[in-house]
């Protein structure tokens, strides 16, 4: 089994991403640079880490979207890879149209960083096979930007198709319907807030993001 985590100027998580897929899998990871117009062959992960790429400039993941890399990302995830943006990653995905919606400055205007509890929405998903009918989850967020928004016909949607994957428990952020983490149609792009990869070892305060990286490559 074969992982690339993409690095950003800013990301802050990508070690942290690989070192979490490779104890919660065993799988070998590559490190990718944003500047690279190819990805390594044989991928069964990719993911976009947190951070602040580019500082955060202009809109949290908005440079990041148009980075060299983000084709050959987006050719994968058109192919059926799993890819997974974590955080900034998740900004990422909404800025790339590869997901709908968008993460505003949070409710109270103030960076949240605490663990928090998170409903299983949707256990059926290449990402949370692995939970086994478990309904809840811990992971830690650390955002200021976490914001979910999305218009109400769009959200109708994404509850309606099952996109809907990962929910707050006690909302931290405000996020429309508390919604933590989405799917696209296809079921093979993950956008989620909190942080699987602080959370995969029970040294950490919970090893429940293991879990995640276990599903999607225990699908591939």
């Amino acid at each position: 089994m074969k992982a690339a985590v993409i690095v950003f100027p800013g990301s802050n998580c990508d070690r942290d991403c690989a070192v979490a897929i490779e104890r919660s899998t065993g799988a070998r990871v590559e490190m990718v640079w944003h500047g690279d117009s190819d990805l390594p062959d044989g991928l069964d992960l990719i993911v976009l880490p947190g951070g602040f790429s580019y500082g955060d400039y202009l809109r949290c993941g908005a440079m990041a979207a148009l980075s060299p890399v983000m084709a050959p990302v987006k050719a994968a995830a058109e192919r059926g890879v799993a890819v997974v943006g974590i955080c900034n990653g998740f900004q990422v995905l909404c800025e790339a149209h590869m997901l709908p919606g968008a993460l505003l400055r949070n409710a109270g205007l103030k960076y949240v960083c605490k663990p928090v509890a998170l409903d299983i929405v949707n256990g059926q998903t290449r990402f949370t096979a692995a939970y086994q009918g478990r309904r809840e989850a811990v992971m830690t967020v650390g955002n200021g930007e976490g914001n979910f928004f999305a218009d109400d016909a769009t959200l109708d949607r994404l509850e309606g198709e099952g996109q809907v994957v990962f929910r707050y428990q006690d909302n931290p952020n405000g996020s429309a319907r508390a919604i933590a983490g989405i799917v696209n149609p296809a079921g093979n792009v993950l956008g989620l807030m909190p942080h699987p990869d602080r959370a995969f070892e029970p040294d950490l305060g919970s090893a429940d993001g293991a879990l995640l990286f276990q599903s999607v490559l225990a699908s591939a």
